[in-house]
């Protein structure tokens, strides 16, 4: 059949340019920026991997971890393992719910998508902007001060034990969370939310039915990743007689037992495994 003159030829011309990325020069020029500001930082932190792998180091760090070898499976250490993992998980869960208390209502006063000043001016603007901004205030507050420092000013108030270590993730992530928290609301379309407050819905209804519909499987999926920090930070406040798993690491550590920190790494190795599958279901269980 023969084809018509008029249609268009599907084959590329011989006399055409090769097809170059627009934004190219743009990408080649954040690059040459980035490496300009991170190489003096680089310096700084007298950062030099090489000294990793000479003779003398690699002698070092290979003694170091054949004490690794084999893990500790005495039944006497394995009880004490077992206390310690129940109590680094009791205190990652205690302290990320405390978290999560403190974050959502702090969470909900700062995200400006459930403002009714977003929906036209009205009575209670400048003091609203007052309050918002007072909350975002104190979360980077509480964000701002590490939860080694807390762990070490509830250690002396509340003497050794995971109590001090559940009060210090509690503040700082409570930070950590409402500041995420509000970003993740802000960030998903907000015009549901908005939709219902110019109806003259509620903010909590704008917030149930308007924004987390769209971003549950996030909010959740970060609420994990929290927790999985949280167990993670154990292990630091641990050292400074927060109990749980970083204590029982401590002392194997000045005992020099290194089957047993292999044991202890494992364990926590099993947490961030665990963690991973929990999110994956929840976010599966969201969908």
């Amino acid at each position: 059949m023969p084809v018509s003159a008029s249609a268009p030829s599907l084959a590329p011309s011989r006399g055409t340019a090769p097809q170059r990325d627009p934004h190219a020069r743009a990408r080649l020029g954040g690059l040459l920026v980035a490496l300009v500001i991170a190489w003096p930082m680089l310096v700084l932190a007298e950062f030099k991997p090489w000294a990793l792998f000479t003779s003398g180091n690699l002698a070092v760090m290979g003694g170091f971890l054949a004490g690794f070898l084999p893990p500790d499976g005495s039944p006497a250490f394995l009880a004490l393992l077992a206390k310690a993992t129940l109590e680094t998980l009791a205190m990652a869960t205690a302290g990320t719910a405390l978290a999560f208390v403190i974050a959502v209502p702090l969470a909900f006063v700062t995200t400006r998508a459930l403002s009714v000043s977003r929906i036209g001016p009205g009575p209670g603007g400048v003091r609203a902007g007052v309050v918002r901004q007072a909350a975002r205030s104190l979360l980077m507050v509480l964000r701002a001060i590490p939860e080694i420092v807390w762990a070490l000013i509830f250690v002396r108030a509340l003497g050794l034990g995971p109590a001090a270590g559940v009060l210090a993730l509690a503040i700082t992530y409570g930070g950590m969370l409402g500041k995420v928290y509000a970003e993740i609301l802000e960030s998903t379309d907000t015009r549901p939310a908005r939709a219902l407050l110019e109806a003259g819905s509620g903010r909590i209804a704008a917030l149930c039915y308007g924004l987390l519909p769209n971003s549950a499987q996030e909010l959740a999926s970060y609420t994990v990743y929290r927790w999985e920090c949280a167990v993670r930070a154990s292990v630091v406040m641990g050292f400074v007689g927060a109990g749980g798993l970083g204590q029982l690491m401590d002392q194997s550590m000045k005992m020099l037992n290194g089957g047993e920190a292999s044991s202890i790494l494992l364990v926590f190795l099993a947490l961030v495994l665990l963690a991973d599958a929990l999110s994956n279901m929840l976010r599966r269980l969201l969908a």
